[in-house]
């Protein structure tokens, strides 16, 4: 990309691009008549320099702690971002090798790939707290406590078995989505896992690090991790995966799968169908996942599973990858 394509893109003056430059902090190739080229990876890291300078222009103005939740929430919007040019990326690389194998490229499968693409990002562009968990993170330990509301019947039992299973060794790094107010990640803590808790509510986030001081915290949701690739052993998730929608579901395994190294294992813990079902009303049992069709996800990516049904609705499925 020229430098006025990318002042354009980013909503920003040449000037201030060359200013950066000078600074040293982003390098576009030169040609020999001195123009300036930009790669994807050069506009991404202006686009990250840019978000980073706007909160420090802040700073003298914001408290703290307000502060804390403003990078938070830069960090979380920018991880989005991120993953939708890798996305991108990703279908032009297919597109590619398409290309080259057949030397053409099909108005349909073109369409298909693009529809794909597209799909996926609105799944993560339309992610909202559906469930006002902020407001419910102060109350939220003593309604799960013995299981007081029939969704958490089991739960301290479904939550030790998951630990069994999952089976860190000291020194493990794991990764609890939906952390809520950090009991799953608590325990696996006090088998000498190193754990991170992601959640979408900050409320949460603050009653899991009050209780849990080593637990490493960052806002964020199952469609958009805010992790690189390859960072955890184990990732677990409690009473969570079942507000996501079946596309949701296979996007954020595949994001599981993107954050775990490559022997990286999985645990779901959550009310669920055992079979599936054709239809389905969010009202009713039959809108939560489907433990078959999970475990077929699983199988299907060469993972071997187990899986066991607590009580009517309470199901754990664990997934290994057989190859690495």
């Amino acid at each position: 990309m020229k430098i006025s394509d990318v002042a354009e893109q980013l909503k920003i003056t040449p000037r201030t691009i060359r200013f950066y430059e000078s600074k040293g902090l982003i390098a576009p190739a030169k040609e020999g008549n001195g123009y300036r080229r930009f790669s994807e990876q050069e506009v991404w890291r202006l686009q990250t320099i840019l978000a980073l300078r706007e909160a420090l222009d802040d700073v003298e103005n914001r408290h703290p702690k307000e502060l804390l939740g403003y990078l938070e929430l830069q960090r979380a919007v920018m991880v989005r971002q991120w993953l939708e040019y890798k996305q991108m990326i990703e279908t032009t690389d297919r597109m590619i090798h398409m290309l080259l194998q057949a030397d053409k490229l099909p108005i349909e499968d073109i369409y298909q790939l693009a529809q794909s693409s597209r799909r996926l990002r609105e799944e993560r562009a339309s992610w909202r707290d559906q469930w006002n968990y902020d407001e419910r993170a102060k109350f939220h330990d003593e309604q799960v406590a013995g299981g007081s509301a029939a969704k958490y019947r089991d739960y301290e039992r479904a939550l030790d078995l998951a630990v069994q299973w999952l089976a860190p060794i000291a020194g493990e790094r794991g990764l609890d989505i939906g952390t809520g107010t950090g009991n799953a990640a608590g325990k696996l803590l006090a088998k000498g896992a190193q754990m991170a808790g992601v959640d979408q509510s900050r409320e949460m986030l603050k009653e899991a690090r009050r209780k849990f001081p080593a637990l490493e915290t960052r806002l964020g949701n199952f469609l958009a991790l805010p992790y690189l690739e390859a960072e955890f052993d184990l990732v677990v998730t409690c009473f969570a995966f079942r507000h996501l929608n079946e596309e949701q579901q296979l996007l954020a395994l595949e994001e599981m799968r993107r954050v775990l190294k490559p022997r990286g294992r999985i645990c779901l813990v959550d009310l669920m169908v055992r079979e599936e079902v054709s239809s389905a009303s969010p009202a009713d049992a039959s809108a939560y996942p489907s433990a078959s069709r999970l475990l077929r996800w699983f199988e299907q990516h060469d993972y071997a599973t187990k899986h066991e049904q607590m009580n009517e609705q309470l199901h754990l499925v664990y997934a290994l990858p057989i190859r690495a």
